[in-house]
């Protein structure tokens, strides 16, 4: 059986070539682009069934490629694995704010990097096989959300989310009253075998707040274990 198309988006050609050649190996399609611009001209022609993306490219960087990919309704779906040298905690929140499905730091193992874009694979799998109620509309107070639409409200007025932050608000207001812990709300929302910092929940949390404005504050913190939705 064929496996999935990859699609690597990697100014540095040594790098290109390296991770094209083991994906290859593994069985998949590659296919290999050095910018953010012909990154979209590719996904246009053939949607991939997942993106290897470095964040420092000519032109249109990473971060902003991600970001606009997520809020699309077609590639929003696509898995995107930032794979970029930098390693700082804050570039990490900011990659994962952004949408990405895993982050990965150079130098890496290729060992490593095939193993996650298989269990990034994997979960997608499972997600689109899925039968509950992920895609169920939800109103509760004065929010909406919608996720076949991918659109929220507050009191009838649109909020901009980006994908994390909307799935966190989406799988909390479906169970008012649950409490989740950090990790808890990763794997609903992501799936295992993700890497993921108490921070990074925190910052992601800290935003969807802010952008709710006063219902913000029916996220609720449980002091030493997460988050809930208020009943």
């Amino acid at each position: 059986m064929k496996k999935e198309d990859i699609l690597i988006v990697e100014d540095d050609e040594d790098i290109r070539e390296l991770i094209s050649f083991n994906l290859k190996n593994e069985g998949y399609r590659v296919i290999g682009v050095s910018s953010g611009e012909k990154a979209l001209i590719s996904i246009g022609e053939k949607k991939p069934a997942l993106i290897l993306l470095d964040l420092m490219l000519p032109g249109i960087d990473g971060l902003t490629m991600c970001e606009q990919l997520k809020k699309e309704t077609v590639a929003g779906s696509i898995p995107i694995i930032i794979v970029t040298a930098r390693g700082e905690e804050d570039d990490i929140v900011r990659g994962l704010e952004a949408g990405a499905d895993d982050y990965i730091t150079k130098p890496f193992s290729i060992q490593v990097l095939c193993a996650r874009v298989k269990a990034v694979l994997r979960r997608k799998k499972r997600s689109d096989a899925a039968e509950d109620d992920s895609e169920i509309p939800v109103s509760i107070h004065d929010l909406t959300i919608d996720p076949k639409r991918h659109k929220s409200t507050v009191k009838g007025n649109p909020v901009e989310l980006t994908l994390t932050e909307f799935r966190i608000l989406h799988h909390l207001a479906r169970h008012p009253g649950w409490v989740y812990t950090r990790y808890q709300l990763v794997e609903a929302v992501r799936g295992y075998d993700y890497n993921v910092t108490d921070r990074s929940v925190d910052v992601l949390i800290f935003g969807l707040r802010k952008k709710l404005g006063t219902c913000g504050d029916y996220i609720e913190t449980v002091r030493g274990i997460g988050y809930r939705f208020r009943e």
